[in-house]
């Protein structure tokens, strides 16, 4: 019996040991990140693969303050927009494969941050609205991914009035239609901005730069369902 009882123990160890070294650390999925440390970053103009043409820039807005919050010089995206409008460079897919270097010669940015709309769906009655946004960061200088996730997140406007009966269903059912239609696309991009950057590394003007490389970086898509 206590031989038994070993062999389960030793075995128990090796699946613990096993578990902890899969884990994979910020330093090791995003290196470039660590390697060029970027300080300024441009955020693109979105990419939208919607049929909701004003996702793009409200989306846009919603970009800064996560980043900054990071660590990072972040460009005033009201002030690169009116630049990107005039110098043609408005619709980012001409960039995301392209040459980036133009952006570090004329705005000094050391990385450009890409983001793709890729579903922008509303559902008034099931009380939901749900973004799949797909976030890539480039080195101006090099031309390479420092870091790449996507996120497929649900924000639930689903209202429960606590009355009883067809009534109440009704009267829930209207509710939760009156604010879904009211959660607009600023409140949905900063949800999924919340959930996705969550393991991107910290920048010059965090407390925490270059503390977090052996920190557990997150899955390539995380889907989440938030109120």
């Amino acid at each position: 019996m206590k031989h038994i009882l070993f062999i389960v123990a030793v075995a128990a160890m090796l699946v613990s040991c096993g578990s902890t070294s899969s884990l994979t650390t910020l330093a090791e999925k995003y290196p470039g990140m660590y390697e060029e440390q970027p300080v300024t970053i441009v955020i693109m103009p979105p990419i939208n693969q919607t049929n909701h043409a004003e996702a793009k820039d409200y989306f846009y807005t919603t970009l800064y303050a996560p980043l900054c919050e990071k660590g990072y010089y972040v460009y005033s995206p009201y002030l690169t927009m009116e630049m990107f409008q005039q110098e043609s460079a408005y619709d980012s897919e001409l960039f995301l494969e392209g040459d980036l270097s133009k952006f570090h010669e004329v705005l000094g940015a050391d990385a450009a941050m890409f983001t793709i709309i890729k579903n922008w769906r509303r559902n008034n009655i099931g009380g939901a609205l749900t973004v799949d946004i797909q976030y890539t960061l480039r080195s101006t200088k090099t031309g390479q991914t420092l870091y790449s996730r996507g996120g497929t997140i649900t924000v639930d406007t689903s209202v429960n009035t606590g009355g009883g009966g067809l009534f109440g269903a009704l009267a829930d059912l209207a509710a939760t239609a009156i604010a879904t239609a009211a959660t607009d696309k600023v409140v949905a991009g900063r949800r999924c901005n919340a959930y996705v950057l969550t393991d991107f590394p910290k920048g010059k003007y965090s407390s925490l730069f270059g503390k977090d490389q052996k920190n557990p970086a997150g899955k390539d898509h995380v889907t989440a369902t938030v109120r």
